[in-house]
């Protein structure tokens, strides 16, 4: 990327240097010779990262929730004096494997409701074979999620398991949930 100082200067657009003096769009067909003149400096891009387990291309999420505290080292409190705390990746995967399996088990929901308030319904048995089959696997996920003591053990729930020519097998253990009957 081109850089004026610490601002970026995009490729296909104008821009005025420190003098007010505004180069035209096409300043990337100058010469490497005009662009140091102008005192455009390149910098490479900054690395490719996952944005599911890194803040930057260095910096990793913290796997357990953080308590923030100030520049001091101080806590961090809100407006109601409570303790600001950073979730981290296992309270929010885990967060996100509730509303999945809520997700799941909703559809489902009017049935179970209607037959413990009516008294000649029942529920069927796929739906109820299928309701726990969702509770064991938002509790297996979460085990295994919590288990994790390493960002690249909690990374390693995001891997399908592949076959020997790298076609997938199956479904990545966080995302493991049963399929519904038709």
């Amino acid at each position: 990327m081109w850089k004026y100082g610490e601002t970026t200067i995009r490729v296909g657009r104008s821009w005025v240097n420190a003098d007010g003096v505004t180069h035209p769009r096409n300043w990337s067909n100058w010469s490497d010779e005009e662009k140091a003149a102008a005192g455009l400096t390149y910098e490479p891009d900054p690395a490719p990262f996952d944005s599911r387990f890194y803040w930057s291309a260095d910096v990793e999420k913290a796997l357990d929730d953080v308590n923030a505290v100030d520049d001091n080292g101080d806590p961090l409190l809100d407006e109601d004096g409570v303790q600001v705390v950073t979730k981290g990746l296992k309270t929010n995967a885990i967060a996100l494997v509730k509303t999945q399996a809520g997700g799941l088990l909703a559809p489902t929901d009017w049935m179970v409701i209607k037959a413990s308030e009516v008294g000649d319904y029942s529920v069927p048995t796929s739906v109820l074979e299928f309701r726990a089959a969702v509770r064991l696997a938002s509790n297996q996920i979460e085990a295994a999620i919590l288990s994790t003591s390493t960002l690249d053990e909690f990374k390693s729930l995001y891997d399908a398991p592949v076959d020997a020519d790298g076609n997938p097998t199956g479904n990545a253990p966080i995302n493991d949930w049963p399929e519904a009957d038709s």
